[in-house]
């Protein structure tokens, strides 16, 4: 009998988002189903009883927030190049080798 593949099934074996939710606070125990979810995000907090799967208001606690991002960030000057940028004339041309003709 081969394996059989269910789409919309029941999960097994993932995490809860609430493991890494900033709006989160657990408390666990030694065993598994020792396990206290609290979210702090709506008033009044209540413990959630299930492992999330989707939240809206689910806000990811590694992410950086932008204040951090910036204390992070590099300051990139511009080089100045030795070149001015864009075209030239002919008139410059032509008069930048009459001085190379002249100091040869």
């Amino acid at each position: 009998m081969g394996k059989i593949n269910m789409k919309g099934g029941t999960p097994s074996g993932w995490a809860s988002l609430c493991a890494t939710c900033a709006w989160a606070h657990i408390v666990s125990g030694f065993r598994e189903s020792e396990l206290v979810v609290i979210c702090t995000e709506v008033h009044p907090n209540f413990p959630v009883p299930f492992k999330v799967q989707e939240c809206t208001n689910y806000l990811d606690r590694n992410r950086p927030n932008y204040d951090a991002m910036t204390k992070l960030a590099i300051d990139v000057e511009p080089s100045s190049s030795l070149k001015p940028v864009g075209f030239r004339a002919k008139l410059e041309i032509v008069e930048e080798k009459e001085v190379e003709a002249l100091h040869s």
